[in-house]
């Protein structure tokens, strides 16, 4: 149930419980007032009557009637009074308003329908319903209307922080007012500039290291080339190479954090041939299955290092067999290993940060190029464990941009 609709019930809710307290208000006020002014009528006629019976002139009064109410008898018979009752009979008849008094060994009395007062007291009854409907289904749409003002600045404000998170560090509430949603977006506002700073502060600490970093793993390798053959030099070596890669990919990184700095240089190229180059690139030992092969317009060199960087891991982390699937406009890496940990599969890749290695399971600079090589391309990278055991990382290619030809000849 969303806050729209909480506020217009709350409202609702409201405005019928005011509506209902004061219908039940007027209502006892007025069936009170009535009861008064009926019983001061015929208590009124009533002494009238008692004057004109003791003068010997015909009152109308009923004199001894057995119908008189018990209660009103015991009432006027015990002391010389006079008194009311309102008798309400048994059945669908109407109330009857009853005044009597002893007037020697008499009761004189009088009786009244009290059918017009109860008539009254329903219509008003009645009127007050309509009124209380009306100011329910008005305080709901007055609730739907202000709720849907704040709805559309929270939502605006979620909305805004959700883009922040995905990435979009430029974005930017813009707050209305001073209330408590004004607020709560300028501390929107105020953490988007602080993690903007960080993250480029870190950006540019990385690439600053990674820079003052080439020059000497460039003399490293130069240095390497020229010591002589023997395992000592292959282990030196190794370790050159590695580094040497590190501090490359460390700078890819620094380089895809920088909006616009990346750009695409798209051609029309068949999916299968990148998937064959990539299993190459990744030093073999692959099996390409093209099921539904397609051209696209992309970057060939960045699927290939998406590719390349997903057959490594997979190799590094998983286990064989590796296959790669050409579906469409989609590409599926998979391997049957111990899986992706649980904090790949809900926050997605981390850089510098590395699974359980006695599980077999690491993440660290090349998933996180492969999700910035993604988003350069338009594309979308997406981590599964199967039901069968393994890893499955799927790139699509964004299908609107597909042709399907008929597959290529001995495929």
């Amino acid at each position: 149930m969303g806050l729209r609709t909480k506020t217009a019930l709350v409202i609702a809710g409201t405005a019928a419980i005011v509506a209902t307290l004061i219908g039940l208000l007027v209502h006892q006020r007025t069936a009170a007032e009535q009861r008064r002014s009926a019983t001061h009528s015929i208590d009124a006629q009533l002494v009238d009557v008692v004057s004109a019976y003791v003068s010997g002139t015909d009152s109308g009064a009923l004199i001894n009637p057995p119908d008189l109410p018990p209660a009103l008898r015991k009432t006027v018979t015990g002391r010389p009074v006079r008194a009311t009752l309102l008798q309400h009979p048994a059945g669908s008849a109407a109330p009857v308003l009853w005044a009597a008094t002893r007037t020697g060994h008499d009761i004189l009395a009088l009786r009244r329908s009290y059918a017009p007062q109860t008539r009254a007291l329903a219509d008003l009854d009645r009127v007050l319903l309509g009124s209380g409907a009306t100011v329910t289904a008005l305080g709901c749409a007055l609730g739907v209307l202000a709720a849907a003002g704040v709805g559309r600045r929270i939502t605006a404000s979620a909305r805004t922080a959700q883009r922040i998170a995905d990435g979009d560090l430029t974005d930017r509430v813009r707050p209305k007012g001073k209330d408590e949603i004004a607020r709560l977006g300028a501390a929107v506002n105020t953490m988007a500039d602080a993690l903007s700073a960080r993250l480029e502060a870190e950006r540019r600490v990385t690439a600053d290291i990674a820079h003052e970093l080439r020059t000497p793993v460039a003399g490293l390798v130069t240095a390497v080339g020229l010591l002589p053959p023997g395992r000592p030099t292959e282990l030196v070596s190794g370790g050159v190479d590695t580094l040497r890669n590190l501090v490359e990919d460390v700078l890819e990184v620094a380089r895809l954090d920088v909006p616009g700095v990346e750009q695409a240089q798209r051609e029309e190229i068949r999916l299968s041939d990148l998937a064959h180059r990539a299993a190459a690139l990744s030093g073999g030992d692959v099996d390409v299955h093209v099921h539904d092969d397609a051209v696209v317009a992309t970057d060939p060199r960045r699927v290939e290092r998406i590719l390349t960087n997903l057959l490594t891991n997979a190799r590094r982390h998983g286990a064989p067999p590796l296959t790669l699937e050409v579906t469409g406009t989609s590409l599926q890496v998979c391997d049957h290993g111990p899986g992706f940990p649980a904090d790949l599969l809900a926050q997605g890749p981390q850089r510098f940060r590395t699974g359980a290695r006695e599980r077999g399971v690491g993440i660290g600079l090349g998933l996180t190029i492969v999700t910035g090589q993604a988003h350069v391309l338009g594309a979308t990278v997406t981590y599964e464990n199967p039901p069968s055991g393994g890893a499955r990382a799927v790139l699509d290619l964004a299908p609107g941009r597909a042709d399907s030809p008929p597959p290529a000849p001995g495929r």
